[in-house]
């Protein structure tokens, strides 16, 4: 039997980063405030550090949803896997080739493409969906805050947020 409200443990767990990066500048401000010496330098550093933790924390917490979508996400040594009711897959990240957020389909939904393997579709509230940041965040290149604002943005058509080689025009041929 838990005393906390399942709303509020939510909310904790959802501004966690963020939370953990508030203590780390407090705790840092008042060592170098009050107690003074090395351990203000300590300080300097933690105050530092609480900052950068904060500020990945806002980005992974607009990047976050409910969670409560079709389908499970799950990703394992740069394996990212969706196990969905109609369909699913598995695409290793050192493969894929384009990241495209397609805003059109209910939910949204990531679109991972490999070449000779397909498009692997996720939908962007899928459960475990949140640790596609940390598999995105790995993408040599990427551009994180524009990740985001398409994410959270209204995105009218499909974009390519990421691609192996860009600039490259795929053309298909008849001969």
């Amino acid at each position: 039997m838990s005393f906390i409200r399942p709303e509020v443990t939510a909310l904790v767990t959802r501004w966690r980063e963020v939370i953990a990066g508030v203590g780390l500048i407090a705790l840092g401000a008042y060592w170098m405030m009050d107690v003074g010496g090395l351990l203000a330098w300590v300080g300097l550093v933690l105050v530092i550090a609480g900052a950068a933790l904060c500020v990945i924390g806002v980005q992974r917490l607009r990047f976050r949803s409910t969670g409560r979508g079709p389908g499970v996400v799950l990703v394992d040594e740069g394996e990212v896997t969706y196990m969905g009711p109609l369909s699913g897959g598995s695409v290793a990240m050192a493969d894929l080739e384009t990241l495209i957020l397609d805003p059109v389909q209910h939910p949204a939904h990531w679109v991972l493409h490999v070449p000779g393997q397909g498009q692997l579709h996720i939908p962007v509230n899928a459960e475990g969906a949140d640790a596609l940041f940390d598999a995105f965040a790995g993408l040599p290149g990427i551009k994180t805050t524009r990740m985001l604002q398409h994410l959270k943005g209204p995105t009218p058509m499909p974009v390519v947020i990421w691609e192996r080689h860009p600039g490259r025009i795929d053309r298909n041929r008849l001969h």
